[in-house]
């Protein structure tokens, strides 16, 4: 009977507390942010999450309405900074889909600003203006994921050595 009870409160347990949630989203990633000015929300995130120094990343762009739902089509150009001095520019051209992925290779370990500007979109006056910061991989990014990694190794341990035994003595004596 006890057990029943139990199952009966983790049921309902899990349905009142899914009825609060309205909406999941996905892992957002550590180099990510995103940015809302008038009726537009620029997105952005590099793909790997900690852009290696020399080695081809790529940097996803996504363009949505307050609503967060895709704009049909876009115009819109970017630079890179790194320490104040422009690195590299991408002219204004249009896409379509609320996406843009563009291949990126970073030469300096530290922090990137990225100035997004979209031109020409509905309901604005003129060119809307973003800016990200994205930073590159250092000797401490692979300590923060070692870091990150050992700990939930940890908790593991800790909640199998806690929670095992009594499982194992449930099942036997059943």
């Amino acid at each position: 009977m006890k057990k029943y009870c139990k199952v009966i409160f983790l049921i309902f347990f899990i349905v009142s507390v899914s009825s609060i949630i309205d909406q999941a989203s996905a892992h957002s990633m550590f180099n990510s942010a995103e940015q809302a000015i008038g009726e537009y929300r620029v997105q952005i995130a590099t793909l790997p999450e900690f852009p290696q120094i020399g080695e081809t990343s790529q940097l996803l762009f996504r363009v949505t309405d307050r609503d967060l739902k895709e704009v049909d089509r876009f115009t819109m150009g970017f630079r890179v900074f790194f320490n104040e001095q422009l690195i590299d520019s991408y002219g204004p051209k249009s896409h379509q889909d609320g996406h843009l992925e563009t291949d990126f290779v970073f030469v300096e370990s530290g922090n990137h600003i990225l100035k997004v500007e979209l031109y020409d979109m509905p309901d604005s006056d003129g060119v809307l203006r973003y800016t990200f910061n994205i930073s590159t991989q250092s000797p401490f990014g692979y300590l923060f994921i070692f870091a990150i990694t050992i700990g939930a190794i940890m908790l593991a341990s800790v909640i199998g050595y806690i929670y095992l035994p009594k499982f194992f003595r449930a099942r036997t004596k059943a």
